[in-house]
């Protein structure tokens, strides 16, 4: 059964995912409102700082959920990694509590496929295969923090909590300490690489095509979160 601080946390936590989303559709509508404007629709000037406005906001709002979810990682990261405000069919595409960075790079293809130039598709392979060694590098580092719970001095440890005392409970609260140092580390190093792909993949970007992107991104997100609900509605309704 979760504590009270723990389920104080996840509602916390709930309550401002639930605001962030309200806050991803309201990006959502002004970025498709910008991407639907014909050239003649606004003077240029115009359109070039409403797409640049729009581009440096979303940033800024991925920037404050990476910042909302770590700071409750320091205090509990095991219910991060859990996901419990998820539902089943998000946390399927989870990885290391998040979006793999390089579905940011699928999603920029499939959203300006046809406008890319030579040069942007040579770049953007580039950051590819970094993107892919950096995912596989944190994976393994994710895999070896998760091992290092079979290991033999921690099993020692659990095998005794039933009967620990005095200087056994100290290593007991030391082992855990450790590993949740060691997963804390691994998710924000996994969230650093999300946003830095993100940003290095727009600035690789004219304005109209990160605006495209954006709008990719956020309906994916969007779209995943509604089927979500849906399936989890349908299947409580089924019990």
């Amino acid at each position: 059964m979760a504590s009270k601080n723990e389920s104080s946390s996840r509602d916390r936590y709930e309550a401002f995912y639930e605001d962030w989303l309200v806050g991803q559709r309201a990006l959502l509508y002004e970025l498709r409102q910008v991407a639907a404007f014909p050239p003649e629709a606004a003077e240029v000037d115009d359109r070039e700082w409403r797409r640049a406005s729009l581009i440096e906001q979303s940033l800024t709002h991925y920037q404050r959920y990476f910042v909302e979810r770590n700071n409750l990682a320091g205090g509990d990261v095991f219910i991060v990694l859990s996901s419990p405000w998820l539902s089943s069919f998000e946390r399927t595409y989870l990885w290391i509590s998040g979006y793999r960075p390089t579905l940011i790079l699928r999603l920029v293809e499939s959203g300006v496929a046809d406008e890319l130039s030579p040069e942007q598709r040579r770049r953007l392979e580039r950051l590819r295969a970094e993107t892919v060694r950096s995912e596989r590098e944190l994976s393994e580092a994710m895999a070896a923090v998760q091992a290092s719970v079979a290991a033999p001095p921690l099993v020692a440890v659990v095998r005794r909590m039933g009967r620990a005392v005095n200087g056994e409970i100290s290593a007991i609260d030391a082992a855990m300490e450790r590993l949740r140092e060691a997963m804390v580390g691994v998710l924000g190093s996994a969230d650093k690489l999300r946003e830095s792909t993100m940003r290095t993949a727009l600035e690789m970007l004219s304005p109209a095509q990160a605006v495209k992107f954006l709008m990719a991104a956020a309906e994916l997100q969007l779209r995943i979160r509604r089927w979500g609900l849906q399936r989890d509605s349908n299947t409580e309704a089924d019990i």
